[in-house]
């Protein structure tokens, strides 16, 4: 009988690295914030909050230019409050801005916030902050957070103009079709890989011109060509020498398709970061007879990402592996890695190194 994967390897390689803060998306929509202080910076801090639908009640005896401006358009998002902020205000609020003067009037308000179990943040003063505002990417409902933990808000700032560059403003209308399209993909593709086959092809769709042309019903055409997707398969992929940024785009394509990777040890938890959150990742050593194992998942419908060090093109025992799996009548790939430099230029750089 095939053999089953392993239980896993407390060993192996965590799914997610070390993280400073956690990204989390908050839902605001018809809910209380509760904002205090009259700055410039309170004020974009009400305009983010008031853009994700909250309700912002403002504590402002004499408003800034800017919060001024806010609070009289009058639209209907914000409710200006002149007395000063008191406990009884966080009293079923979803969250809580200040831009305090002083350190007396930090500690209070974030003391009052977390009493009534409301996630604070007082502005510039990170010792009293449940959470923080990151730069952000709008392509709503496609929404991008940048956070550098403090660290470097210029940064942060650049990378936002990075993203910015290389999104279309166009991908905020594929969101919206997505989000239209799910519950009905949903009931056509009833399994797993048919959903992901589908919304792989989306994706590439929403990278391209703007979907002018890009109906209901002609998307969901694309569900009947992606019932194939239940078969499984096995793609050998090569992690090259072990740089995430040497990495292929196609060897990320698989990485990001996949439901179980087979990893080599040497291959380091940067490249497996690259893969879906969701993939069981399993070390080779844990596997009795990993080809009769990898099989037994493809037949099951999964697909299967057998990650080596370096290029299984160029391996001999990468080769005996797909011989069997293609002898097992397995659908496979095979994908190379990126050799970072030939044998000889590396004996050269070698030889150069060396003391005379």
């Amino acid at each position: 009988m095939p053999t089953a994967p392993s239980p896993p390897d407390s060993s192996a390689a965590p799914r997610v690295g070390a993280l400073a803060v956690l990204p989390v998306f908050i839902r605001l929509a018809g809910r209380r914030a509760v904002v205090a202080g009259a700055s410039e910076a309170i004020a974009w801090k009400a305009e983010l909050l008031a853009a994700a639908g909250a309700e912002v009640h403002v504590h402002a005896g004499r408003p800034g230019p800017a919060l001024a401006a806010l609070l009289e358009a009058g639209d209907g998002r914000f409710v200006h409050h002149r007395a000063p902020w008191s406990p009884p205000a966080f009293a079923g609020a979803a969250i809580a801005v200040c831009d305090a003067a002083c350190e007396e009037e930090a500690r209070a308000f974030c003391a009052a916030a977390r009493t009534a179990g409301v996630p604070v943040n007082v502005v510039d003063r990170p010792a009293y902050c449940d959470f923080q505002f990151g730069a952000i990417v709008n392509r709503s409902p496609a929404v991008i957070a940048i956070s550098t933990d403090r660290a470097a808000p210029v940064l942060a700032q650049a990378i936002r103009r990075r993203i910015e560059a290389v999104l279309p403003p166009a991908l905020a209308r594929w969101a919206e079709l997505a989000r239209g399209l799910r519950g009905r993909v949903n009931e056509r593709l009833v399994t797993a890989p048919q959903r992901r086959a589908f919304w792989a092809r989306f994706a590439e769709l929403a990278f391209g011109p703007p979907p002018a042309g890009a109906t209901p019903g002609r998307l969901l055409a694309l569900a009947a060509t992606c019932a194939a997707a239940a078969a499984g398969s096995v793609s050998f992929v090569g992690a090259g020498p072990g740089d995430p940024e040497l990495v292929t785009l196609k060897a990320v394509r698989a990485l990001q398709a996949a439901d179980l990777i087979v990893h080599d040890s040497a291959v380091p938890a940067a490249v497996l970061e690259l893969a879906r959150r969701e993939a069981e990742r399993r070390p080779i050593g844990t596997l009795d007879d990993p080809v009769a194992a990898m099989a037994a998942q493809a037949r099951a419908g999964r697909h299967v990402v057998r990650l080596m060090a370096g290029d299984p093109a160029t391996c001999r025992r990468a080769a005996a592996d797909i011989a069997r799996l293609r002898q097992a009548g397995v659908a496979m790939a095979v994908v190379p890695g990126i050799v970072s430099a030939p044998p000889a230029a590396v004996a050269a750089d070698r030889r150069v190194a060396q003391p005379a």
